[in-house]
């Protein structure tokens, strides 16, 4: 019996939302690591005040990418320089349709002359190899999946250590014995620890300094051992699951936005390539704003922040949607900053909620008026309330700007867009994203 593609899902469910529409979805967390070490709280107070330890071996997706059309191909179907992307260098590798509505993003770094490495969930990755199979470009691919889903389980290929936090570079210090070779934002240096070669990328999740070792899984025990024997009297403190998907809200990164890939006739065939029980398939949609039209959930890179990304010196697919696009309406990216008492009444009963995580899709309305939606929330115990990274209209994106959240679960289908389900309101208030002034400054700027 066939796999069944994303199309068959399509078909079978009757339309695109049919297949992704799952109230009270869960929302996933990495696999593999605990959930927590030292409690949720700590572990996001340690890469704010102190020094924390992410690992990020097990959850991401990573395929090379080498051979002679290796940067055609990318550059053919990614919005990004590749005039000026050096060996050593990463990029947030951006690749949209050709109606200039994001595929997803990935993290793209240049292992060399025609070598790359694309690493996150796997949306990007089947765009490029598709489309490099269809198109003819010389090139071969190598992939490793996540630990939930490597076929056959066994080890991933490569350890991902995360060092973050303002004691970041005195940890690092401690255990190589030596500063670390003066490295650019999001560019790496080969390192040696007792006699272990891997990398080192110049890297942070929410705006702090850190840095990101990258290596043969081989190594990965004995690395990992030197960072928590040096980082004792430092009070490290490792990550667990649930701080570790926070860090994006406060650093204005959206993350696994919908791909815009399940309605244009011509993706047809790229819809029957995928497999159902993929991330295009299996990635959930919930929460109180609802459209039938598929759509209605695509964004356009410029949303999303990438716009300085784009580099219209080179031909690619959706280049003249985004030269249309550039100057048109657009929502902003902002963080929304919950009222604290709200949150307690409405998500906690009364209480202090604990630890929330959302992906949901949340209606942000001025009055009864839908003017923007949430694409993540979650807990920022440093900040004592809940941050939701959200696109809003322009004219309701300036900082101070009350709105509210309404907090639900839309059942789908059967029921209006605008019905009034009852659903009770967080009072919000707009701030810039990034809402972390480094990563909205000094992170930015580096980057």
């Amino acid at each position: 019996m066939p796999t069944p593609s994303l199309q068959d899902g399509i078909n079978q469910a009757g339309s695109p939302i049919n297949l992704l529409w799952q109230p009270d979805a869960e929302p996933w967390t990495p696999e593999v690591v605990e959930r927590e070490y030292a409690g949720w709280r700590q572990e996001q107070a340690a890469w704010h005040d102190g020094v924390a330890l992410l690992n990020l071996s097990h959850h991401m997706y990573d395929m090379w990418i080498e051979g002679p059309d290796a940067t055609r191909v990318l550059a053919d179907h990614g919005v990004n320089n590749f005039e000026k992307f050096a060996i050593g260098q990463a990029k947030q590798y951006v690749p949209v349709t050709r109606h200039g509505h994001i595929v997803t993003d990935g993290i793209l770094a240049r292992e060399g002359e025609n070598k790359y490495l694309l690493s996150g969930i796997p949306a990007a990755q089947h765009w490029v190899q598709y489309h490099a199979a269809k198109g003819g470009y010389d090139v071969g691919f190598a992939t490793d999946a996540s630990s939930a889903f490597r076929p056959g389980g066994g080890t991933p290929r490569l350890f991902r250590y995360q060092i973050q936090g303002p004691l970041a570079a005195e940890l690092v210090e401690k255990t190589f014995g030596v500063p670390l070779p003066e490295t650019k934002f999001f560019h790496s240096a080969p390192v040696t620890l007792d006699g272990r070669t891997f990398h080192a990328l110049r890297h942070g999740m929410a705006g702090q300094a850190g840095f990101e070792f990258i290596g043969p899984w081989e190594h990965a025990a004995y690395v990992h051992e030197a960072f928590l024997k040096a980082g004792e009297p430092l009070g490290l403190i490792q990550v667990g699951a649930l701080a570790y998907t926070t860090p994006s809200v406060e650093s204005g990164w959206i993350p696994s936005p919908v791909p815009a890939i399940y309605s244009d006739p011509d993706l047809l065939e790229y819809r029957k390539y995928l497999p159902l029980f993929g991330i295009e398939g299996k990635r959930p949609l919930n929460g109180s704003y609802f459209s039938a039209d598929i759509e209605d959930y695509y964004v356009s890179p410029f949303e999303l922040g990438y716009g300085k990304l784009i580099h219209f010196g080179h031909d690619f697919v959706g280049r003249d949607a985004l030269l249309k696009a550039k100057n048109g309406p657009l929502r902003n990216k902002v963080t929304l900053v919950l009222n604290p008492d709200d949150v307690r009444t409405v998500i906690g009963g009364g209480e202090d909620p604990g630890f929330v995580l959302s992906y949901a899709r949340h209606r942000v309305e001025n009055g009864s008026v839908l003017v923007g939606v949430t694409m993540q929330s979650a807990s920022i115990d440093p900040v004592g309330t809940v941050l939701a990274q959200t696109l809003i209209d322009a004219e309701h994106a300036v900082p101070g700007t009350e709105v509210t959240v309404v907090w639900g679960e839309h059942p789908g289908l059967g029921t209006g867009p605008e019905a009034d389900l009852g659903f009770p309101r967080i009072r919000a208030t707009v701030q810039p994203s990034p809402f972390n002034e480094h990563a909205r400054t000094l992170y930015r700027r580096e980057h």
